[in-house]
Order: structure tokens, then sequence, then C-alpha cells
């Protein structure tokens, strides 16, 4: 029987994690996966879903002490959009 073809290593990057995430995606709709196989799927999609939000979260914060008191709303963002 073939070994499980889904890593559990962590990602190198954000990137890497998310080419990982779409492949596996797409395995799972495709449906060619058997029935541990797409359960180890889910698993490791959900750890890297994990993991790309806690990339996302650490730019958000990188993002917010760089800019600091310039973080400011968007001007189109209070007006109303019926308007348009």
């Amino acid at each position: 029987m073939p070994k499980n073809p889904i890593s559990s290593n962590q990602p190198a990057s954000f990137e890497e994690a998310m080419a990982e995430l779409e492949q596996l995606v797409a395995q799972m709709e495709a449906g060619d996966l058997p029935l541990e196989a797409s359960v180890a799927a889910y698993k490791r999609g959900s750890e890297l879903v994990k993991f790309c939000s806690g990339q996302l979260d650490k730019v958000a914060s990188q993002v917010k002490v760089l800019e600091g008191d310039m973080l400011k709303p968007f001007p189109g963002d209070t007006t109303d959009e019926a308007d348009e």
C-alpha cells in the first residue's frame, strides 16, 4: 500500500502553504481520494489554514507598527454607498 502523500511538515512560507492548500482542495473536489486520504487531506488543510492565518496576523501587526498613528480609514469607508 502506498504511503500517504499528505505532508505534515511546516510550510516554508505563506505562498508555499497556499499552493499546497489549493492542491489539496483540488484533489478533494475531484473526488479522487479514498476516505482515509480525504480525512488526512482535510486535517492537513486545517493546519495550513491556521498557519496562513497566523502569518497574516503577524504581517498585520507589523504593518500597524510600521504605520503607527498613520492608520486612518479610507475616505470612502465612512460615506453612504447609496449615493453611488
